[in-house]
């Protein structure tokens, strides 16, 4: 796959504190890569060097195969991004605005693309309504067409979800997915965990300025099942699991937790029947992004 995003041990100082480590990753083309990590974890440092707003020390940084600090002009004309909150003409519509930014970029969008972008970003109802009258999540709308007027390859955000409303939430998640589906690389740094785990393919952790956490999401979502099981006799049904499977078993309250490397439910329950212990419960409990994230950082929090 073509890598739109690569950084290779890249560092950041200030002064003499290294508040970015030797951090790498790759963002591949159509791919919607989050970035995880505690307020203070590095994130935002992150992605103002990826954009070109701050100046790394140490490492490279290529966007589509061109180096920010050899070929500049080239590797940024390739990103849009979003980096703490948009900014616009306030007094002009949302139209207006747009055009502006499409008569400043250096690709050239016809009118017809222009129309597509705003239906795109579910703005067609208010485009030629005064900025200044728009609700928070309208804004946010704005800001991505306004960082895809481009066309770019790569789209950068910085934190698109906050103060959106659920129907704001959804629709941002719907055209995140859409952007994908066409080929545009998205790398999104989020609080919104449950929105996160909705629409990215790969994550990516930061603690203390290092990632400490590279992983598919797919991976993720096969890798942590656990298996809650009520009997009438958990001591002896946890003595007979640990002797006839590969499992960890915790017992929390009156129920048994046991997390399986691979799907044995069958046959557990089949083992619990045949020992002559009375089965009161046995169901699937799959660990959500935020418990896993919890338990990534639990030295910090959010």
């Amino acid at each position: 796959m073509t890598e739109v995003l690569a950084l290779q041990n890249v560092s950041k100082l200030i002064g003499t504190k290294r508040i970015i480590d030797d951090v790498s990753f790759v963002v591949d083309q159509g791919q919607v890569v989050g970035l995880l990590g505690p307020n203070g974890a590095g994130k935002t440092t992150i992605i103002r060097m990826i954009v070109g707003l701050m100046k790394h020390n140490t490492g490279s940084i290529a966007i589509m195969g061109n180096l920010l600090d050899s070929s500049f002009k080239t590797a940024i004309a390739s990103v849009g991004a979003i980096v703490e909150n948009p900014e616009f003409y306030n007094y002009m519509t949302g139209y207006e605005n747009l055009m502006q930014y499409q008569r400043m970029a250096k690709k050239k969008g016809t009118a017809s693309e222009l129309e597509a972008l705003i239906r795109q970003v579910h703005l067609e109802g208010h485009i030629h309504q005064k900025v200044k009258t728009y609700s928070l999540g309208m804004r946010q709308r704005l800001g991505v067409a306004q960082a895809l007027v481009h066309q770019p390859d790569l789209l950068v955000l910085d934190e698109p979800m906050n103060g959106l409303d659920p129907k704001g939430m959804r629709e941002f998640r719907e055209m995140i997915l859409a952007l994908r589906e066409k080929g545009v690389s998205v790398l999104v740094s989020s609080h919104q965990l449950s929105d996160i785990e909705q629409i990215a393919d790969h994550l990516i952790v930061v603690q203390k300025g290092k990632v400490t956490h590279q992983v598919a999401m797919a991976e993720l979502k096969a890798e942590k099942n656990v298996l809650i099981i009520k009997t009438d006799d958990n001591a002896q049904t946890e003595a007979l699991l640990k002797a006839s499977f590969e499992v960890e078993v915790l017992q929390v309250a009156d129920e048994l937790q046991v997390t399986l490397a691979t799907d044995q439910r069958s046959a557990i329950a089949a083992a619990i029947v045949t020992a002559g212990i009375g089965l009161k419960e046995l169901r699937t409990k799959q660990s959500s992004l935020e418990d896993t994230f919890l338990a990534w950082t639990e030295e910090g929090g959010l």
